[in-house]
């Protein structure tokens, strides 16, 4: 099963879109936390909005975790020693405020684990590929690293 999600504050019909196409295609099982997606989406398990302890046991039953590049998102995976796919909102397209998502996912584009996917094509090639390589959150000073680079730019 593949975990998505949006996050908690907007939808991101983009994005959701583009994970029910794939489905549809490929026969994939996805579900996703959708935030005020109202476009039928025939092709995906939606839920609006999930409990933490639903969420939780969602990202340690999936296989991979795909996502906007939310820190939420991003240290659920790491913490469950999941694959993440970050699909970023962008301000250009009217999805966000400005354009922190895009510099988040280029500050952790070397990161190992996490992959980055900038089109509906890159998802969908990161979506099906066999044995995506993890991403761990390290116990050490690059963790809290990690963490820092992570939080400011959601502070900026």
């Amino acid at each position: 099963m593949i975990f998505a999600t949006v996050g908690t504050q907007l939808p991101f019909p983009r994005f959701v879109g583009a994970l029910d196409a794939i489905a549809g295609r490929r026969g994939l099982r996805i579900v996703a936390q959708t935030c005020g997606d109202t476009d039928a989406r025939p092709h995906l398990d939606r839920h609006e909005h999930l409990d933490p302890v639903t969420f939780d046991r969602f990202v340690r039953e999936a296989s991979v975790i795909v996502g906007h590049a939310g820190i939420g998102s991003i240290l659920s995976a790491g913490r469950a020693g999941k694959p993440i796919i970050l699909y970023p909102r962008r301000a250009s397209l009217g999805e966000h405020r400005n354009e922190h998502q895009l510099a988040t996912v280029a500050a952790l584009c070397d990161r190992p684990g996490i992959h980055i996917a900038h089109s509906d094509e890159e998802l969908e090639a990161l979506l099906t590929t066999p044995d995506l390589m993890p991403f761990q959150l390290e116990q050490s000073a690059n963790r809290t690293a990690l963490v820092d680079r992570l939080r400011a730019f959601i502070a900026a």
